[in-house]
């Protein structure tokens, strides 16, 4: 017995030690192309998941001594098998590089499920920008790039994705912009600043259309804008970007408003990246100085970033990092014209001054577990000051924090859930103006905004499986908001139960299917919801002489979207890309719109004097009910090499239908005749001007391209950009105020009081639409030295954007750029 039991443990204790021999593989994981090294790469032993690379693309592995199959995988990349024969208590090294997978269209994408997929993959609809368009296009803010993508209209500074959305003057937003996952949107006005993006380190825009608030919450109900800016590769990178330009003078004589010398506009910008061991640096700058084609307008801004992301040797997987960003801005913002012959002259001869200082730190942990799962926290803090020479100044506040955790489970199952939370606060009261001497009080100016505290939490999660040939994506978020005292209060039916939840529920589902093997057909649908933003309940201003009103008893809107798609890759000589075509449909209930005309009381009588009722006209934003938007896109993209000659391309055309479902035509505006009586003239109280039923500043047809040539040193470029006429406005913008004013007043025609004077002739002239054509051309001096010339509006065609708002005339630009 005692025998056996000695030789038992004998047996046990040899096993225990073959059991204990085992080695280690470590390397670094690396793209073959860039070099640089690539995070979340999964590693198989013997076909068992094990680990994931880090950041920085370095793996280590602990296995049993002798030989495996060692297998990398990762997402858009060709999967790469090694043999080895690992040995006892010894180290192994093996470093490898992986090469993108030759794929139809070899473009990946992040913003669809917030992981790396194939752009032909996605359930929706996307578009992607490259850097090399935005620096080859001498971009001075990246609202002039988002131009030219198909179905992307930016008016007046609002993103319009299908016509989504319309004309809000800078209050509220239905497109989600957001820099590296994060938002940049304003606590007070919800808006964005386009020149706050860092233009010079954008390694890629990603449009997603359609309604995306599962994943990326409220304001993403018309879709989203994600600029992803870029790290260090393996060596370091210096750029530097100078350019100056000037406007042409127009075709009208009447518009110029210079005696000698034109405006001019100059831009520099450089962008520096390097990696100090286990350390990313990026350090950027821009600065802008731009005389302006419209008098008395102008804007000179500076702007510095930096970034940083530090990657743990001794815990595998974990970075950390902080980016910063500040802007300084001042100018003068022009809103209406003099008249339409005098459209560059500002109405009354003075603009709003204004100076702005926006900055954001964004702290962040990123953790990728061994068998490749990640935990991300991403956190923001956003302050913007805005200053004018109304004395009516706010300050806006914003602390955002996003916890996700991504699991990347067997048979390609994505699983992305996520925890956010935004605190905000806006200080906008009443000013001092002056010193009553008789009655020893002080006279305030009223405030923009006032003081306002609001919160937003929400829950969401994604799941992303793929069968073979077939995709399907699911999404669900629960998102609650508070602002003061208005909270959300959503209305939920079971059967003939109703009950009303703290928090609004939105969800979204998506298909992709490969019906051949270039060919993939996609179906989706998508919820979204929108909290009105704080501007749109409580600003209070006077801007040009024109009053805007706040609406505290605004309501959120909501609204879905649908689509159906086909993605057809191809290859044709050299050239490789594919033709998009979507059908989509989409509608929102309670839609916010800011609307003009006369904001009496409900109680106002009516037959108040004309001069009593004028002191209520202005702008509000407010429910204008139901609206449905219907249309056909179609995109192509296409890049490649014909011989010597490098070609890429991308271009689309977009159709609308955009239909007020509430409109009615019994409704009454209120005008006023000539002897100062009030009128109740039919039309729609949304200002409808020539379809009464279709939904405001939007165009049915738009078109787009831009095509880059390239051979050896040389390089050209032509974009292209087709609107079709915005068939309604706001009525108040053409139609006279007063029809007639007692004692009569000078420099009106015919004695009539307009907001927008001869916009009514101006626009019944320009009727058919507009296309502008951009050119550039450019030269590699060497391998570090590129010249360019750049000429946006090249015909030198007036156009108009919002009603008011014609565009510039004719410009020419001479570019230099060094990269070291």
């Amino acid at each position: 017995m005692v025998i056996r039991l000695l030789t038992l443990f004998i047996t046990l204790f040899q096993l225990s030690f073959l059991c204990a021999q085992e080695g280690t593989l470590k390397g670094k994981i690396a793209d073959a192309k860039t070099k640089e090294g690539l995070g979340g790469v999964s590693i198989y032993v013997d076909g068992k998941g094990v680990a994931v690379s880090d950041t920085g693309g370095n793996y280590e592995v602990k296995s049993s001594a002798g030989s495996h199959s060692v297998e990398y995988k990762f997402i858009g990349y060709s999967t790469v098998i090694h043999k080895v024969d690992i040995k006892d208590n010894e180290t192994m090294m093996l470093n490898l590089s992986l090469s993108i997978e030759a794929t139809e269209l070899g473009v990946m994408v992040v913003s669809a499920g917030k992981f790396e997929q194939k752009l032909e993959e996605v359930t929706v609809s996307m578009d992607v920008i490259k850097s090399s368009l935005i620096e080859n296009k001498n971009t001075t803010s990246v609202e002039n790039i988002m131009e030219q993508c198909p179905g992307v209209n930016i008016l007046d500074g609002q993103a319009n994705i299908r016509g989504g959305s319309g004309f809000s003057y800078g209050a509220g937003t239905r497109v989600m912009v957001l820099v590296d996952d994060l938002p940049l949107l304003t606590a007070d006005a919800g808006d964005v600043k386009w020149s706050f993006i860092p233009v010079e380190n954008i390694e890629q825009v990603e449009i997603i259309k359609g309604a995306s608030s599962a994943l990326f919450g409220s304001s993403a109900l018309n879709g989203v804008i994600n600029f992803r800016t870029s790290y260090p590769k393996d060596t370091a990178r210096t750029s530097v970007s100078m350019s100056s330009g000037f406007y042409d003078k127009p075709k009208r004589d009447t518009l110029v408003w210079w005696k000698n010398s034109s405006p001019t506009y100059t831009m520099a910008s450089i962008i520096h990246t390097r990696q100090i061991k286990n350390l990313d640096l990026v350090i950027g700058g821009n600065a802008f100085s731009d005389e302006c084609y419209r008098q008395l307008e102008k804007e000179q801004r500076y702007r510095v970033t930096f970034g940083t992301r530090y990657r743990f040797q001794k815990l595998k997987g974990l970075s950390v990092g902080i980016n910063g960003n500040y802007m300084n801005t001042n100018g003068g913002y022009f809103i209406l014209w003099t008249s339409a012959d005098s459209a560059y002259y500002p109405q009354g001869g003075s603009v709003s001054d204004y100076h702005t200082r926006r900055a954001s730190l964004d702290p962040y942990i990123t953790y990728f577990t061994p068998k490749g799962h990640r935990h991300s926290l991403r956190t923001r803090y956003y302050l913007a000051t805005n200053e004018n020479n109304t004395n009516q100044e706010s300050i806006s506040k914003v602390w955002y924090g996003e916890y996700q955790y991504q699991l990347h489970l067997k048979k390609d199952l994505t699983i992305t859930s996520g925890l956010v939370g935004t605190y905000s606060e806006v200080f906008a009261d009443s000013t001092i103006d002056s010193l009553n001497p008789t009655t020893g009080t002080f006279v305030y100016l009223p405030g923009l905004y006032g003081t306002h505290f609001s919160s937003n939490v929400s829950i969401y999660s994604q799941l992303d499986k793929k069968w073979n040939r077939l995709i399907l994506s699911l999404g669900v978020r629960g998102e609650y908001f508070k602002v003061d005292t208005t909270e959300t209060k959503s209305k939920v039916i079971f059967g003939k139960d109703t009950t009303i939840l703290p928090l609004h529920p939105v969800g979204r589902a998506g298909l992709n299917y490969r019906l051949f093997s270039h060919t993939h057909l996609r179906a989706s649908f998508g919820q979204g919801y929108r909290f009105p933003s704080v501007a749109e309940k409580s600003i209070s201003t006077i801007v040009n002489g024109l009053t805007v009103y706040p609406n505290p008893d605004i309501q959120p809107e909501t609204g879905w979207s649908s689509e159906i798609g086909v993605k057809q890759a191809f290859k044709v000589a050299g050239l490789r890309g594919y033709i998009d075509v979507a059908g989509f449909w989409q509608e929102y209930k309670n839609m916010m719109e800011f609307t003009f005309g006369y904001w009496m009381p409900d109680s106002f009588p009516k037959d108040t004097t004309a001069n009593v009722k004028a002191n209520y006209f202005g702008a509000k934003s407010i429910n204008v009910g139901r609206a449905q938007i219907k249309g056909v896109e179609v995109t192509v993209v296409a890049e490649g090499k014909i011989g010597n000659v490098v070609i890429t391309l991308i271009g689309g055309y977009t159709y609308i239908k955009p239909i007020d479902l509430d409109y009615d035509p019994t409704t009454y505006l209120v005008k006023y005749n000539s002897n100062g009586d009030a009128v109740w003239a039919k039309d729609t109280v949304s200002g409808g001007c020539y379809d009464g039923n279709v939904l405001k500043y939007r165009y049915e047809h738009t078109a787009k391209f831009d095509l880059q040539v390239d051979y050896k040193k040389w390089s050209a470029g032509i974009s292209m950009r087709y609107n079709s006429f915005m068939k309604n406005i706001d009525a108040s913008f053409q139609d006279p105020l007063l029809l007639e004013v007692y004692p009569p007043l000078i420099n009106y025609p015919n004695n009539h009081v307009y907001l927008l004077p001869g916009l009514k002739e101006y626009r019944q002239e320009h009727n058919k639409g507009d296309v502008v054509f951009d050119y550039r051309i450019s030269y590699a001096i060497s391998k570090s030295v590129r010249t360019s010339i750049v000429v946006n509006n090249a015909f030198n065609r007036e156009y108009m954007g919002r009603p008011g708002d014609v565009q510039p005339p004719r410009t020419f630009a001479f570019m230099v750029s060094v990269k070291i």
